[in-house]
């Protein structure tokens, strides 16, 4: 089974454009693993504090939506950002990332990992070799 990691931009995808991105992932790769780093709840508690009222609440539900993923516990390491973390565990773990940060896509593009994003505010599709 594959494992797909999910970052904070693209847990708030089914709130802002009502794609449901766990059954568009299976439809694009098959049975897969949704895959959360604790960082990246970090990340999204973190803003969700200095968004604003609507930000703050697709937040919350993005945060309920984790539940139904796995938890991985990642170590921030000195100088590395939100993004840095993502490509390190992927590239670890061979994992697919899904983002809709264009300048993280292209990061994990030049490193051969896969990736799933949002195409026209309507649904997944799929970059590289899965």
């Amino acid at each position: 089974m594959r494992k797909v990691i999910l970052d904070a931009n693209f847990l708030l995808v089914p709130f802002q454009f009502k794609v449901d991105i766990f059954s568009e992932i299976e439809a694009l790769i098959g049975g897969f693993e949704p895959i959360v780093l604790s960082t990246t709840i970090e990340e999204m508690k973190r803003l969700s504090a200095v968004k604003s009222e609507k930000a703050r609440r697709n937040f919350s539900a993005a945060l309920e939506l984790v539940k139904k993923c796995r938890i991985v516990n990642v170590e921030l390491k000195p100088g590395e950002s939100y993004d840095d973390i993502i490509l390190r565990v992927a590239n670890e773990g061979k994992y697919i990332v899904a983002t809709n940060d264009s300048r993280l896509r292209r990061r994990l593009r030049d490193e051969g990992i896969t990736t799933i994003f949002l195409r026209q505010k309507s649904h997944l599709e799929l970059d590289g070799y899965a």
